[in-house]
């Protein structure tokens, strides 16, 4: 019988206060009262039908995404998280994270959250100048993010992690290194410091925003990244930076290609079945059919053609700086090393990876031609 992988789960609020106009989230601005007891008995109903496909699973960690989720109370996240552990055991330290809005209402709440269950909190800084944080659609200031992390310790989140943007329009090299030493201050555990792209259907690929050229953008990754380093910071994913042991468990089980079950609107999940196949889930996206009496909340779910999940497993997998054991490829899909073996060679005689005979590592160099060498993986 084939050793199942370890197991998340992500759950998806879908409200926020105003829409941003570079996000391509699933979020709806709020008008009124959230729906917040109906929508939190809509979840562990969603959750319920999926118990099957935890296979007898523990919960390695636990994300609330969204959207913005500390828009809800968090009496309705004690409700939340009581009823997905009446439901699922979790493993003795699961990593329970929420994503939560420097705004000095969510910043008073920590100390409940983390009585409700939360133990790491993501707060949604992205910038610390105004303008930026205007442009961006973004309602707090830079106060309050700087209170905001100044709350998460006083709270006693050991683990908090802060989202920071660059590449942002009209950005030069010193404003995107200001935002950074910025957050390096605050010394929170975990930086996600990511570049700003441009995605279909939002407010910003309608009326895209001029971005600083090629060589801006690597001169503020470069600089950042020996910045980060010399606060004692690691790269261990393509945007996320950690001191030593506190890296994100549920980011890493994604990118080790693990499972999780996706609950509540639009949210997806990835399940592996006992012959190896992979299971895909997308539920209802639009709170109002999600909500609506007797409605199934799964919206679709298809098995992973064999030719596909090899592209899928490297996607995921490269984005981590570890190197990445040659055994778990036939753990994670049904494939077998063999079957990979030309595009491999491919990107062997580029040198943009090594490889040793337990273990493939991306290069400097793969790392900068990443898009070109999962070309590569793509079905004839």
């Amino acid at each position: 019988m084939t050793q199942l992988p370890p197991l998340s789960l992500y759950i998806h609020i879908p409200w926020c206060e105003q829409k941003c106009p570079y996000c391509d989230f699933n979020s709806h601005a709020r008008k009124g009262v959230i729906p917040e007891a109906e929508y939190i008995a809509a979840l562990l109903a969603d959750l319920e039908q999926d118990l099957p496909l935890a296979a007898g699973r523990t919960l390695r960690s636990i994300f609330i995404g969204g959207g913005t989720p500390s828009l809800i109370s968090p009496d309705g996240i004690k409700t939340l998280l009581d009823g997905v552990h009446a439901r699922l055991p979790l493993q003795p330290g699961c990593e329970v994270t929420m994503e939560a809005n420097p705004g000095t209402l969510e910043a008073d709440r920590f100390q409940p959250y983390r009585e409700a269950g939360v133990n790491r909190l993501s707060v949604g800084v992205q910038s610390f100048q105004q303008d930026k944080l205007n442009l961006l659609g973004r309602i707090h200031g830079a106060d309050e993010a700087r209170r905001a992390a100044t709350e998460a310790r006083k709270a006693g989140f050991e683990r908090f992690n802060l989202d920071l943007m660059h590449t942002l329009p009209g950005q030069s090299v010193d404003d995107a290194l200001y935002d950074l030493a910025q957050a390096i201050a605050l010394a929170p555990p975990h930086l996600s410091w990511y570049q700003l792209t441009i995605e279909p259907n939002t407010q910003f690929a309608s009326k895209p925003p001029k971005l600083p050229d090629e060589d801006t953008q690597w001169a503020i990754f470069e600089q950042g990244k020996a910045m980060l380093e010399a606060a004692g910071y690691r790269q261990y994913e393509i945007s996320a930076w950690a001191q030593p042991g506190y890296q994100c468990e549920h980011n890493l089980n994604y990118w080790r290609f693990g499972d999780y079950l996706g609950i509540g609107c639009g949210a997806h999940g990835k399940v592996t079945q006992r012959d190896n196949s992979l299971l895909r889930t997308v539920k209802v996206r639009h709170p109002k059919g999600y909500l609506e009496p007797g409605r199934n909340p799964m919206d679709s779910q298809h098995l992973v053609e064999k030719e596909d999940q090899a592209l899928e497993y490297y996607m995921n997998r490269l984005r981590l700086m570890e190197p990445m054991p040659l055994a778990e490829l036939s753990q994670r899909t049904q494939l077998t090393s063999q079957e990979v073996k030309r595009p491999l060679d491919w990107a062997l005689q580029r040198q943009l990876i090594r490889v040793d005979p337990q273990q493939m590592q991306l290069t400097d160099l793969g790392h900068r031609y990443l898009n070109e060498l999962l070309g590569q993986f793509l079905p004839d």
